[in-house]
């Protein structure tokens, strides 16, 4: 039995690896900085904060300014002064620019307030993106998930692999569904998608099968073309011979009758009626060939201009279609915002 239980857990973690390795590994990427700068409640406090940093910045520098202003004031009397009182009004100035430094160092030190609220501002929001990339990986499937605001260098990233959107439109989500006081609010919260459905690499494929396919019109357009100029020379050169025998014909049955027939005044017109009806009909046979060869040229022109209308027509449409289920997924998925 026991042998039994771990040969179904092999074969189990075999179809596992199996497949995940026929999946394959999926990576994206998160800026954690972008992020928070599109978070209202982080900024809010951010604003609030620099006004805190503003005052205490300007009360250090009003409290150094009197500092050097005593300075200056102790060194011009310093002749009036004995050694023991100008002693104790440096021990003052001293002691008084130590207690600055110490006011300083506490407001923005390593560990001063400045630091501890900035933590304890973005601690919460920290959080809420760790907990937001965690249901994402498992959701989607998600091998690895890399912060680009952190220490790993990234030094390229394709953006199809970018969830910044998606963290933050969970955050948005989570923030609504707290903040709703009514049950259709927290219905309609809880019902809201995390983002739309952008399915980039499902475009970029259309878009390559449509250039594929754009490309192969004109290939066996192009070898149409080719095909037809083919047949139209052998069809010229057919009529040209045709032509020729047609006049060695004519010629060799002109020659006969010229010496079969006495060279009277009638023989002469009739020779020369023959030479001009020859001629006249050399010259209406050239004349159809050429006239035919303009109209077959005319014809593909006019097959052509037709094709490629077409296809045009035919992008054209798929384009605007493309546009409108953009705008569509656009209007369904956009959040407003407060």
């Amino acid at each position: 039995m026991k042998h039994k239980v771990l040969l179904l857990v092999t074969v189990l973690s075999l179809l596992s690896f199996t497949s995940n390795a026929q999946r394959g590994v999926r990576i994206g990427y998160i800026d954690t900085e972008y992020i928070l700068q599109n978070v209202p409640e982080y900024q809010d406090a951010t604003a609030q904060l620099d006004t805190k940093v503003l005052q205490w910045k300007s009360d250090v520098e009003q409290r150094l300014a009197a500092l050097d202003q005593k300075k200056s004031q102790l060194n011009n009397e310093r002749v009036l002064l004995t050694k023991e009182l100008y002693e104790e009004r440096f021990e003052d100035i001293s002691f008084e620019e130590k207690e600055i430094l110490d006011y300083q160092q506490k407001r923005f030190g390593p560990n001063g307030d400045l630091m501890i609220q900035k933590t304890q501002l973005i601690q919460p929001i920290q959080d809420q993106i760790f907990a937001a990339v965690q249901e994402i990986a498992g959701s989607r499937e998600y091998d690895f998930i890399f912060d680009r605001s952190a220490d790993v260098v990234m030094l390229f990233a394709a953006e199809r692999f970018d969830l910044s959107e998606l963290v933050l439109r969970s955050i948005t989500r989570s923030s609504k569904r707290t903040q709703a006081q009514t049950k259709s609010e927290r219905r309609a919260a809880a019902e809201e998608d995390v983002v739309p459905v952008i399915n980039k690499e499902l475009d970029a494929r259309e878009q390559a099968l449509e250039e594929k396919q754009t490309e192969r019109v004109k290939a066996v357009e192009a070898r149409r073309a080719e095909q037809q100029a083919t047949r139209d020379s052998i069809k010229a050169d057919v009529d040209a011979r045709r032509q020729k025998i047609l006049e060695d014909r004519a010629k060799a049955k002109a020659e006969r009758e010229d010496k079969n027939t006495p060279q009277d005044s009638t023989s002469v017109k009739a020779e020369e009626k023959s030479k001009t009806t020859v001629e006249s009909t050399k010259k209406t046979s050239a004349q159809i060939a050429e006239e035919k060869r303009q109209q077959q040229a005319a014809d593909r022109d006019a097959r052509q201009k037709e094709l490629d209308e077409r296809r045009n027509k035919i992008l054209e449409d798929r384009r605007k279609a493309k546009e409108e289920r953009d705008a569509q997924k656009k209007s369904k998925d956009s959040v407003p915002e407060k």
